[in-house]
């Protein structure tokens, strides 16, 4: 079978990159003096695999939260002689001053720090070690790269340690003595978000050879400057850049550029109007042109053909077709067009081969994939557009649109805006419609980034959203492989006493669901987290309340699932006022059918463990029980398991029987009378995953009706549901235990003859190794 799209196997260099990430000690590395992180003195490693170390170790920081990270791990690349760094990307304020310092003796190509705020005018001074080496750089979004911390002056030793390093650097005084003097090198230089104290011309003035520059969101005093470059200048992005007339004329005197960036993020406030023979000059002046973005600018009507005059005939990006005017001055298509919101992207014949819009869907994953990486607030509203195309249309680039949405919650994980847009569209992009042409590895990315957001944000619309999202997957199956992490969240939601009533119940359900079929040793594993606690103060709070609504049933069905043959929790459901709940809704909700199946399919679960049975043994808890045999609430089910309950106390004897009301006699005929009066055709609402709770009840002869009670759930179960309980039965010795029952003289003529039919029913089923999987349900496991 071909492999999905989208579930292409990581390469052996990423697999043994991670490795040795996760393992540095066991690897490359030693504990050193005072436990610092030391490279093993055998090693060298080239610049392809430091490289990769380096940024591999940034993405797992950023997005992995199993990952720790090392206090000293870019101590580890100070050496040149043993470690080689050449393109390096570090992002956000994890980056501190020390761990650029810690690599300044590497000959750096390219070194991109984005929105690193942590970084003082300390890093400044590391730059400047690179002005040899360094070809391209990259400090968007650092806001304080250009002051001192603490007002400290300019300074670089080998051993500084500031002792505020972990506070994130203060405005403090703007660093006066930094140039780019020396720079001869640099050719890609991307200043975006430059403080406004910071004069860009000067800061710039040393710069030679620079062939591409990116200054968005600068203010510019002028920007007659640029005319240095004017030869050499191929790229100039200047979003969110105040244009005038002086500008434009600037920009015009720029011959050789390929690619010109003049978007905004919005027309509101914006004075300049990109005219139709603005727009006009700029590609006649302009010959080299292969992208273009005028995104967000207000465009005059007279730009474009009117509608009745276009072409007709299908789209197309030849020049000499376009609708808009000044586009037809080109002398072939461009590669790229940003017209995102413009009124030019609606028009029919648009000259480019990729075009950023909200006319249709390519045109929106054009526009996310364009702006992610340093205009979340674009990339932000074209999600939401994505997200409207996903829920009211149809998505037909589903792969591209769930690997861009993916990497700008990968990118922006502090950005409530984009964690909440991409949120929503995953829901969409997930769900039953989409589901089959999803890769398994392509889901696992959706689950990460999704638990990502809701470990970072407490915000109810992401939570819910995150929640929701969840939803679309199989549970337990697809979150296993995160599946403590998943439960932890969970409960984290739920901790607080007045939770969102939707987000409650949404989180209420997937826990119930991801302990519903899972082996003991998560359940054991989730109980430790607490689980049984959490799921019980919801129910005391739903009691004070008085409200019996799907919150207090799934948290109920959902102790029911993770006390299934898990003793210590069942302990702690004891040891947390389990029981007097349990009293107290019976007393509430008399009337609520599910709510007591769930109830008393849990309290069975308790029966079964012995040494927890005396603490059921209590006249009011055997009068409860007793009772509730005759109910006929759920068909048959609390009746049914109520009488598991009892079946599992009457086991140990009469000598446990300390109590005189209600006599054991009296409580064993109630039990007939209710077996008796059971449909053994009835049709259940329960899984079981193994028989030996029940199977334990069957060769003896101290409580024969705990022995019929066994009997016929067997019987009940071989007969309404023999594929999928014959082959269990059969595998865990059953017809053995039922010959035994046929032997002794104290079982009851009825449960031998029903025994005698249960071995029947086996003998005539004929198996199918196809349906024996029905063994690794849950047992008492409800679906759902």
């Amino acid at each position: 079978m071909a492999a999905k799209a989208g579930d292409d196997p990581d390469s052996l260099m990423t697999l043994a990159t991670v490795f040795c990430l996760r393992n540095l000690r066991k690897t490359m590395c030693y504990q050193g003096f005072r436990n610092k992180l030391c490279m093993r003195a055998d090693i060298f490693l080239p610049s392809e695999i430091c490289d990769k170390l380096v940024n591999t170790y940034m993405e797992l920081v950023h997005t992995d939260s199993n990952f720790e990270p090392e206090e000293s791990f870019f101590q580890l690349f100070s050496d040149p002689r043993s470690t080689r760094l050449t393109r390096v990307q570090l992002r956000e304020d994890f980056v501190r001053d020390r761990d650029l310092e810690a690599i300044r003796k590497q000959d750096l190509i390219e070194l991109h720090l984005t929105y690193c705020n942590s970084l003082s005018s300390r890093s400044l001074k590391t730059l400047s070690s690179f002005r040899e080496t360094l070809v391209s750089l990259c400090l968007f979004g650092c806001s304080n790269i250009f002051y001192r911390k603490g007002g400290a002056p300019l300074a670089c030793t080998e051993d500084s340690e500031d002792e505020d390093e972990d506070v994130p650097a203060a405005r403090q005084a703007l660093e006066t003595d930094f140039s780019f003097q020396g720079f001869n090198r640099l050719r890609l230089l991307n200043l975006g978000q430059l403080p406004d104290d910071v004069e860009a011309e000067s800061l710039l003035r040393p710069l030679r050879s620079v062939t591409a520059l990116d200054l968005s969101n600068v203010r510019l005093q002028g920007a007659a400057f640029l005319t240095q470059w004017r030869e050499r200048l191929a790229s100039l992005v200047l979003y969110n850049v105040d244009l005038s007339e002086e500008v434009v004329g600037t920009v015009l005197e720029l011959v050789n550029l390929r690619h010109l960036d003049l978007s905004r993020e919005s027309r509101r406030n914006v004075k300049f109007k990109m005219t139709r023979k603005i727009l006009t000059v700029l590609v006649q002046r302009l010959l080299h042109l292969v992208s273009l973005d005028i995104s967000g600018h207000i465009m005059l009507d007279n730009c474009t053909m009117p509608h009745f005059e276009e072409a007709v005939g299908r789209p197309s990006t030849e020049p000499c077709k376009s609708s808009i005017y000044p586009l037809q001055e080109l002398k072939r298509p461009l590669q790229f067009l940003g017209l995102y919101d413009t009124t030019l992207c609606n028009v029919t014949h648009i000259p480019a081969y990729k075009v950023t819009g909200s006319k249709n869907e390519d045109q929106v994953l054009n526009a996310i994939e364009a702006y992610t990486e340093f205009r979340p607030e674009l990339a932000h509203k074209a999600i939401n557009q994505l997200f409207d195309i996903a829920r009211i249309q149809h998505c037909s680039q589903l792969l591209r649109a769930l690997q861009l949405v993916i990497a700008a919650l990968k990118c922006h994980k502090y950005d409530k805006s984009i964690q909440v847009t991409g949120s929503a569209a995953l829901f969409y992009l997930t769900n039953t419609e989409y589901r089959s042409d999803q890769s398994v590895r392509l889901r696992r990315d959706v689950i990460q980034v999704v638990l990502n957001g809701m470990e970072q944000y407490q915000e109810v619309t992401v939570q819910r959203n995150c929640c929701l999202t969840l939803c679309n997957f199989s549970i337990p199956e697809e979150l296993e492989f995160q599946y403590s992490r998943v439960n932890q969240l969970l409960l984290k939601i739920l901790e607080p006493a007045r939770q969102d009533e939707s987000i409650q119940r949404i989180a209420v359900h997937l826990c119930n669901a991801l302990v519903c079929q899972v082996d003991n040793h998560h359940k054991e594993a989730v109980g430790k987290m607490g689980f049984v606690k959490t799921m019980l103060n919801l129910i005391q709070k739903k009691l004070q309340d008085r409200t019996c609504d799907q919150v207090m049933e799934f948290s109920w069905s959902a102790l029911w699932n993770i006390t299934d043959e898990t003793p210590d929790n069942c302990q702690m459901f004891l040891n947390c006022r389990g029981m007097s709940l349990f009293l107290e809704c019976l007393e509430e909700f008399p009337d609520k059918q599910e709510l007591h199946r769930n109830m008393l399919g849990l309290l069975g679960n308790v029966a079964e463990v012995k040494s927890l049975r005396p603490q059921l043994l209590t006249p009011q808890f055997i009068t409860v029980f007793s009772n509730l045999l005759e109910s006929k609430a759920d068909g048959i089910e609390v009746s049914y398991n109520a009488c598991g309950v009892l079946s599992h106390i009457m086991f140990d004897g009469p000598q446990v029987w300390s109590m005189e009301e209600p006599r054991r006699d009296a409580v064993m005929d109630r039990m007939w009378d209710a077996i008796q009066s059971w449909d053994v055709s009835s049709r259940r609402n329960i899984n079981y995953r193994s028989f030996e709770p029940i199977l334990r009840l069957l060769p003896q002869g101290i409580a024969p009706v705990s022995q019929h009670w066994a009997t016929w759930a067997l019987y009940n179960l071989v007969s309404v549901y023999p594929s999928k309980y014959c082959p269990l039965l059969i595998k865990e010795g059953g017809v053995s235990l039922l010959e035994k029952v046929l032997e002794l003289d104290s079982s009851q003529p009825e449960t031998k003859e029903m025994a005698r039919k249960v071995m029947e029913q086996c003998e005539n089923f004929k198996e199918d190794p196809m349906e024996t999987n029905s063994g690794q349900e849950a047992n008492y496991g409800q679906r759902g």
